[in-house]
């Protein structure tokens, strides 16, 4: 088994969030992504949404640690994230999905966010609440 790094990204912009529909599984989801060797995790963060949704973001809080899996691809591969979640603030740019790895990039109202699995869920809703302090504990 992999054991990787990754982060989880919810961007929030005038009472909406962004979010992007996979090209691999069709789900909704926060932009996310897998940090490069050396990569600091908050650049690691802007920088996937650069990438996926074309738009400039600044990461402003840590939100939550979580282990996340364990996943299996396709290929067989097996994999394990350490991912680190951030609340970030948008700058510029229009969403779409630049790189492939999505279908669809768009902001929602907070009332009306696509249908997203609990982890994205929860990981909306604690970026929503504004605690200060990250969540480091498994959510119950």
């Amino acid at each position: 088994m992999l054991w990787l790094s990754g982060v989880t990204v919810v961007v929030l912009h005038e009472g909406r969030v962004l979010c992007v529909r996979r090209s691999d599984n069709g789900q909704w989801t926060p932009v996310t992504g897998i940090i490069d060797p050396g990569e600091q995790p908050v650049d690691a963060a802007e920088r996937e949404v650069l990438e996926e949704t074309s738009l400039k973001v600044r990461c402003t809080r840590l939100v939550s640690l979580d282990v996340v899996g364990p996943m299996t691809y396709s290929n067989g591969d097996r994999s394990q994230y350490l991912d680190l979640c951030f609340a970030a603030e948008y700058l510029s740019g229009e969403p779409f999905p630049a790189d492939g790895e999505n279908t669809e990039a768009a902001w929602f109202p907070l009332d009306a966010l696509p249908p997203l699995n609990a982890r994205f869920q929860r990981a909306v809703r604690e970026t929503i609440a504004g605690a200060q302090q990250p969540r480091i504990r498994p959510a119950e």
